[in-house]
């Protein structure tokens, strides 16, 4: 297996280890709208993402709405929320930009983190990072308006994705994902959408959104 500058596995595993990695790990491509595993399925593995994106999702409340949880980028890792007595995964993962990542078994992946020291201590920080953005987005959705969460969704978005030289959001999510990544209704969104437009916050053309105002956007948050 070619080693990459972005994987997670390789950069902290040990220059001896790098031979298991490279008999043990395989590469796999995905186009978009794959999914590469299900919310509920028996964890076979974990990815380490070299390129692309992927939407971490899972059915929550009641009418198990789709929620998005967070957008997975290259250097990130999928499947880690399967580590654990509970062997399946939580949540689902779709690619929405063609993705490369390298997969191995759980099995080789519990023998890298006894052998492997510093890949252990920074899966820890890993997950304390992943804990803190997990209790933050909780505390979000119980306190934030609905406004307030579609604004900080919007800005999260373009610092995720970018913007093109005109100032428009590099993204390809539909407006029902957006919804789903603000934890609001897509009936919400549309409202809320039309009224920033008409305020001059946002300029909207087809699915492209530019942030015209960040400022008031921002104030939002507060």
């Amino acid at each position: 297996m070619q080693q990459h500058h972005h994987c997670f596995l390789s950069k902290y595993s040990l220059p001896e280890w790098q031979a298991a990695i490279t008999t043990n790990a395989t590469i796999h491509k995905f186009k978009r709208g794959t999914v590469i595993f299900r919310e509920t399925e028996a964890v076979t593995g974990f990815y380490f993402i070299h390129s692309g994106k992927v939407k971490v999702h899972k059915q929550w409340g009641e009418d198990n709405r789709d929620l998005i949880v967070k957008f997975a980028l290259a250097g990130d890792i999928l499947g880690h929320r399967g580590l654990g007595q509970d062997h399946f995964y939580p949540v689902t993962a779709t690619v929405i930009e063609d993705v490369e990542a390298c997969f191995i078994s759980a099995e080789f992946f519990h023998t890298t983190l006894l052998v492997n020291h510093e890949l252990a201590y920074h899966m820890v920080l890993f997950y304390a990072t992943e804990l803190q953005k997990a209790e933050q987005a909780m505390r979000d959705m119980v306190f934030m308006s609905a406004k307030s969460k579609m604004a900080n969704a919007l800005l999260k978005i373009q610092d995720i994705f970018g913007t093109d030289e005109s100032g428009a959001i590099q993204s390809n999510l539909s407006r029902q994902e957006i919804a789903s990544y603000a934890g609001t209704t897509y009936e919400t969104l549309f409202k809320t959408l039309n009224e920033w437009i008409e305020e001059g916050i946002i300029a909207v053309s087809g699915k492209s959104i530019t942030i015209r105002d960040q400022a008031k956007l921002r104030a939002l948050l507060q």
